[in-house]
């Protein structure tokens, strides 16, 4: 038993020494990377498919924890893969020129984008417009910092979600096939799910009713 422990504390010594070497650190960092990426999707999907899932899915338990797995599944490995594959690409053209440039970062994520999430499944369309809001927000930002756009006199938020909410029922009401599927499912709950009831039990505990009544 002694010589067994032995042998995993000299393995893991040599495992620290080996992620000491500044000489591995970008093929190291790809590792961790991949492993970051598949740990972070795994959280960020499981608890938002399992609340989607149960709230807006019919089927079976057994469909609806299926659907679950296979969705945080989806969004762990592509994550990983993305990662993986960007901090890769960024580490070769770092060696290959020498140097880092602000370039470099832009194709690298480009070429990932287009590899690991250029297939138009609702997985990756989440992401990509949940990525796309946050970049048009940094980039009016970044237009007033660098003094391309004014800096405004008053805050435009009130302006924007009046626009943003304006727009997407507008578009609900008249252009539903347009929207996304899921915000079409919580639209659809809040606004007409709310103009339909029979009695107490589905005007205050539940959303519709079950029975035959």
């Amino acid at each position: 038993m002694a010589g067994g422990g032995d042998s995993l504390r000299a393995v893991l010594r040599a495992a620290n020494a080996l992620l000491q070497q500044r000489r591995y650190h970008a093929a190291l960092a790809v590792i961790k990377g991949f492993r970051n990426g598949a740990v972070y999707g795994a959280k960020i999907r499981a608890p938002h498919a399992l609340v989607m899932t149960f709230l807006f899915k019919s089927g079976s338990l057994r469909e609806k924890l299926k659907s679950i797995a296979r969705a945080t599944y989806t969004h762990s490995r592509n994550l990983a893969y993305f990662v993986f594959t960007y901090k890769g690409l960024l580490a070769a053209q770092s060696r290959l020129q020498g140097k880092k440039i602000p370039f470099h970062s832009f194709l690298a994520a480009c070429i990932g984008g287009w590899l690991v999430f250029g297939d138009n499944n609702p997985i990756n369309s989440q992401i990509i417009m949940y990525l796309l809001s946050r970049i048009l927000f940094a980039l009016s930002r970044l237009a007033v910092e660098k003094g391309y756009i004014p800096q405004p006199r008053q805050d435009p938020f009130p302006l924007l979600a009046a626009l943003v909410w304006g727009t997407v029922l507008w578009l609900f009401e008249y252009h539903r096939e347009t929207l996304q599927p899921s915000l079409q499912s919580s639209m659809t709950y809040l606004y007409e799910d709310s103009e339909v009831w029979h009695d107490v039990s589905d005007f205050l505990i539940y959303n519709k009713r079950t029975d035959s009544k």
